[in-house]
């Protein structure tokens, strides 16, 4: 497949997202075209223009202001662009948050943000309603797609609600909307992305290396309140007038292989761990999804390259594997669709520049291991009331990805592993991943963590966490078996001195391991 080539978008001063994502497709005569579907039914951009229209008055006629918060915690459906869109044209920030929190978990971020307001769906309401008294800058609690909670509903809101014509007066430059940190590494931080980032990575991703068009079906496993979703399901799609399918439930491999079908998709976005699953089932392959399906992206975690390969085989479209993060809203870093590397993370999205660095910030020959580094027009701001992190992260034109990469000879990044994830063995930078991905080749494994740990002489060495498959016995020749498999894939030293098998790994609701959960456990057992 032919892509054209793209390059930044040049953008005015006085800007507001709203005009290009939302109301410019009736100027262009996309008014009928459906826009999204959801477990409800089926949207047209006319539609969707009218609603954000009407949650910007509403917001507006609720007393809030330009710049001030509004936290979103919402399940995939339509009200969740409505209110998104409909805060940005206001001027106002809509914070999404992530929908499978704690309760001390939106204590903090709806403190942190010092929302005015908090747009919530029904389900999740009970775990607001316990401190929502304690919240000083709270003044305001809307819930979506339900009653009963004696608060108002956003259904009638809208419905009572002036709309708003004109788009609020903002820059491109200004604050359009927030999004935390998925917190695979400790507290989650509050990224602040401006107007112009949505277009430039729908532009220089979406279109340059996906080559989404019009005649598009998306659907996105990843939801919309994580960075990775966010353009998937939504500013991708609405860049070209595309349409966007949306899941509120959990995407289990069957409720994600159904909807696939149902909404006849042309392209797919997962997370390793979900692809995993669902090839875990053989009898799931090309005739569970849509004739159309041409595309598949993962993202969230490296792709193991035997996941790939499987994934191609069975259902005949390739994955394409990226890096993004939610410091640059979306990937930079991927696979094409005419060139496919499994076990590499591809080469850079035209438009960010990338550097491997050292701990000095040198730049490391190729082959070596060292920190990545991106520049490109979709970096957030700062971190919201962290000045320490974010000089630490935002550093010039450059971000701190976090992540440790090498350059092959071939020009294909490598990933190797988070920068606190990765182990010193013998003097020697190992990869989690790299081992991680060994033990995946071996049919009875499931998943794998790796992490550090020390020997009786106080040295590191890897230890790999691993899920089964359904059925397979734990015993020690296994642990054996395994240790030999992975010896004859990869230098000896990095081999697991220590297997422990477990039901599940902990995951962020992104499909992140956390493996400072692992690290951290480890360490109080002994």
């Amino acid at each position: 497949m032919t892509i054209a080539s793209v390059s930044s978008v040049e953008l005015s001063r006085n800007y507001n997202a709203v005009t290009h994502f939302v109301d410019r497709h009736l100027d262009e005569g996309r008014g009928d075209k459906i826009a999204f579907l959801d477990d409800n039914g089926s949207y047209t951009y006319a539609e969707l223009a009218e609603r954000v229209s009407q949650a910007a008055g509403a917001l507006v006629a609720l007393g809030l202001e330009p710049e001030q918060r509004v936290l979103l915690c919402q399940l995939d459906s339509i009200d969740f662009p409505v209110v998104f869109w409909g805060a940005i044209k206001a001027g106002i920030i809509p914070v999404p948050v992530n929908t499978l929190l704690t309760e001390s978990d939106y204590q903090y971020m709806l403190n942190d943000s010092r929302a005015r307001a908090l747009i919530v769906s029904a389900p999740l309401y009970d775990r607001f309603a316990g401190h929502l008294a304690s919240h000083s800058f709270l003044e305001h609690v809307i819930v979506c797609g339900g009653s009963g909670s004696g608060q108002r509903s956003l259904d009638d809101l809208l419905a009572t609600a002036s709309a708003m014509v004109n788009p609020a007066d903002t820059t491109c430059d200004d604050a359009a909307f927030w999004l935390y940190t998925s917190g695979s590494t400790g507290t989650p931080k509050g990224a602040v992305h401006r107007q112009s980032n949505l277009v430039q990575t729908a532009e220089l991703y979406g279109k340059g290396v996906l080559g989404i068009r019009e005649d598009d079906v998306v659907f996105s496993a990843a939801k919309l309140f994580f960075a990775y979703g966010l353009g998937n399901a939504m500013s991708f799609p609405l860049h070209v007038g595309a349409t966007a399918a949306l899941l509120a439930a959990r995407p289990t491999p069957d409720a994600v292989l159904d909807r696939l079908k149902q909404c006849d998709a042309s392209i797919f976005y997962g997370v390793p761990t979900l692809y995993g699953a669902i090839l875990s089932d053989d009898a799931n392959d090309r005739t569970r999804v849509s004739n159309n399906l041409r595309l598949c992206v993962s993202a969230g975690e490296a792709l193991p390259d035997e996941v790939g390969r499987t994934w191609e085989r069975r259902f005949n479209v390739p994955i394409l594997d990226g890096l993004g993060s939610t410091e640059m809203l979306h990937i930079f870093l991927s696979n094409r669709p005419a060139d496919v590397n499994f076990g590499t993370t591809g080469k850079p999205v035209p438009g960010y520049e990338l550097r491997i660095v050292d701990e000095h910030d040198a730049e490391v020959a190729k082959g070596e291991i060292g920190e990545l580094l991106v520049c490109g027009p979709s970096s957030a701001s700062c971190y919201w009331n962290q000045r320490d992190k974010s000089l630490n992260t935002f550093q010039g034109e450059w971000t701190r990805s976090g992540d440790k990469y090498f350059l092959g000879e071939d020009g294909y990044y490598h990933y190797c592993g988070r920068t606190d994830d990765m182990l010193k063995v013998g003097g020697i930078w190992v990869s989690p991943f790299e081992v991680e991905n060994a033990l995946l080749g071996e049919s009875r494994v499931l998943e794998a963590a790796v992490v550090g740990k020390d020997d009786d002489q106080g040295l590191v060495k890897p230890k790999a966490f691993v899920v089964l498959h359904e059925g397979v016995a734990v015993s020690e020749q296994l642990v054996s078996e395994l240790q030999a498999f992975v010896k004859e894939r990869l230098a000896p030293f990095k081999y697991p001195r220590w297997i422990e098998f477990v039901d599940e790994l902990p995951k962020t609701a992104t499909g992140k391991i956390q493996r400072f959960k692992l690290r951290d456990r480890d360490q109080a057992a002994h």
